[in-house]
């Protein structure tokens, strides 16, 4: 088997990996994987936590490397913090399935100050799309999310902070 098809082998068993804090996304469609190389023989898996105090990170290169090792036993994970991984490297097939599980995905780019800065940031219900809603806490159930409620359909939500 050449070196090619090896490392497609391995993009595709990466691509199976779920994030264990979000199990409807792929680590993949997070962009916590960087990239997928060749280094002197060995097959690497470069992956970048959300940030870097995520207390998931651990389990998700466990599960990358269990995922990878199932058909290259000598392939291995390396995470990397630089740079630090933003919200501009989720893909587009994420944002849908976000909403689709009631959290607002990431709205703007990264270099969007608004949300940190407490400046009137919109953030649309991902259950009935109004932009009624208010910041409940700039914390909800992880770092990288914060709590939301709509006025118009009363639920809560939260919402992916950009980074």
């Amino acid at each position: 088997m050449t070196d090619e098809q090896r490392l497609e082998r391995v993009w595709t068993q990466v691509r199976s990996v779920h994030d264990p804090e979000l199990p409807y996304l792929t680590v993949e469609e997070m962009g916590m994987v960087r990239g997928v190389r060749m280094q002197d023989g060995e097959v690497v898996v470069t992956l970048t936590p959300t940030y870097s105090g995520c207390p998931a990170t651990d389990v998700i290169s466990e599960d990358v490397s269990a995922a990878v090792q199932a058909i290259e036993p000598h392939a291995r994970v390396e995470v990397v913090l630089s740079p630090a991984w933003t919200t501009d490297w989720i893909l587009p097939s994420a944002y849908e399935k976000m909403r689709e599980n009631g959290i607002a995905p990431p709205e703007g780019r990264s270099a969007d100050r608004a949300f940190l800065t407490g400046q009137g940031k919109v953030i649309p219900c991902p259950r009935c799309a109004s932009k009624d809603t208010e910041m409940v806490s700039a914390f909800g159930s992880t770092a990288c999310k914060a709590h939301f409620k709509c006025r118009e359909c009363l639920e809560p939500f939260e919402h992916f902070k950009c980074i």
